[in-house]
């Protein structure tokens, strides 16, 4: 079972936990629908196109609704806290929510009561809390685009807006940037670097990148790097080791967003459109057997 854990940017969203689904291209979940912009639905919605073409496990989304303010993280933290570990869930995402240290840790510690222990995934404010934490390296994957990873690379900072000046992103210091992050325990076991190259990355170094197609208007466009966490998080749930789940989203993220053929205008529910499109042209017949619903493996 996949669990997506996140925020909807809607101050009135109540929590809301269970089965989701698209329908009309909005999501449906505990009697509620939300748009496909950005953010946690965007993922979500990512994960549901990938479940039209492979045969997925049962997903669910856990959402609350936090305009910034902190409340609905905090009664989603608590929620995980009480409930996540009466579930088995092979594959756990943890997504936009407001940064807690302590609230991090007993979420941490939740999981930690899961047997088999699941996959864990990590993007946007969920891995911030991670590395804060320093508990970095109790993930499976982060999804960090060179901005993120900067903050991962700086040992020194306690928050994002405290990355020391020489150490801002830059793309061409990924491998540089990598480094420094597994250097200091800040980094998951693996990293998708997302940009205008999207680098895989472990300990070793850097595995392999994915660059083509481009777009530069996939590149400015809000949620591409949402729905490319979700891709990833779809494959591992399918079977895929989480490395090879990885560089293949960024293989299928990449086509969808030039088959939906954006303009500065395209909003990101486009993309999630050509998921399907997308998963079936990169997907190689001898690579089926990969996706045959075994439980993600969290293999060290």
């Amino acid at each position: 079972m996949l669990c997506i854990v996140g925020t909807v940017p809607e101050a009135g969203f109540p929590l809301v936990t269970g089965p989701v689904q698209m329908e009309n291209g909005r999501l449906e979940i505990g009697g509620r629908t939300v748009a496909i912009h950005r953010g946690t639905p965007a993922l979500v919605g990512a994960v549901l196109a990938a479940a039209t073409v492979l045969p997925l496990p049962p997903v669910e989304a856990w959402l609350v609704g936090d305009i910034g303010r902190g409340d609905g993280s905090r009664r989603l933290y608590a929620h995980m806290e009480a409930e996540l570990a009466r579930h088995p869930w092979t594959v756990v995402v943890f997504h936009y929510l407001q940064p807690d240290v302590d609230w991090h840790n007993r979420v941490l510690f939740a999981v930690e009561k899961i047997r088999p222990r699941p996959v864990l995934i990590a993007d946007a404010g969920f891995m911030y809390a991670a590395k804060m934490s320093g508990q970095a390296a109790a993930y499976d994957l982060f999804t960090p685009d060179a901005g993120e990873l900067a903050f991962l690379a700086d040992e020194d900072a306690p928050h994002p807006f405290y990355t020391r000046g020489f150490i801002l992103h830059q793309e061409d210091r990924v491998p540089e940037l990598v480094e420094r992050a597994y250097r200091h325990a800040n980094a998951a076991r693996w990293l998708l670097v997302k940009g205008r190259t999207d680098h895989l990355a472990d300990e070793t170094g850097i595995h392999e990148t994915v660059d083509a197609p481009a777009s530069a208007a996939m590149e400015a466009m809000g949620g591409t790097g949402d729905t490319l966490t979700g891709l990833a998080a779809a494959f591992t749930a399918g079977g895929m080791p989480v490395e090879r789940a990885a560089i293949l989203a960024a293989r299928v993220n990449r086509l969808a967003g030039h088959l939906a053929q954006p303009t500065p205008a395209t909003q990101i529910e486009a993309i999630v459109r050509q998921i399907p499109r997308a998963l079936k042209r990169v997907l190689d017949p001898s690579l089926s057997a990969a996706f045959s619903l075994r439980p993600a493996k969290n293999n060290p």
